[in-house]
Formats: C-alpha cells, structure tokens, sequence
C-alpha cells in the first residue's frame, strides 16, 4: 500500500513536517514541489463548481427548541 509523508530536504537532510513513518527502510519516490512554504500555498476550486453549493440549513438558529433554553441554565 502506497502512503504519503509531507516532507523538507534541507542540505540533503529529511525533515518531516508531519508523523514519521515506522520503518527502517524503504523504496521511495520523490517528487519536488515548489520553493513556496506549504503552510502558505493556496488552493482554489475548479470553475467547473462555482456557485454549485446549497446552504442546507440556517446557520445561526438554535439546535435546541426554544422552550428547552430554560432547562440548559
């Protein structure tokens, strides 16, 4: 089974941004991003679903009923 690890080289040293993997060795493919830092790469959404979204439901009311407030004091 394939995993993937996030990960910097720095002067030909690994320096794992998340969990370590657990294991001693292993066969690896490397695939060089770009010199951006990862925590400040943006992702946007394809064209093809802009404006394909529905609010379900209202996003400020209550869970609760209004006549039980009284028994969450």
């Amino acid at each position: 089974m394939l995993q993937s690890y996030e990960a910097i080289i720095e002067n030909g040293q690994v320096k794992w941004l998340g969990s370590e993997p657990k294991i001693s060795k292993a066969r690896v493919i490397v695939t060089i991003l770009s010199d951006a830092e990862p925590q400040k790469l943006r992702r946007n959404p394809p064209d093809s679903i802009a404006g394909k979204g529905k609010t379900l439901g209202d996003l400020v009311s209550s869970m609760v009923e209004e006549q039980d407030w009284e028994c969450l004091k």
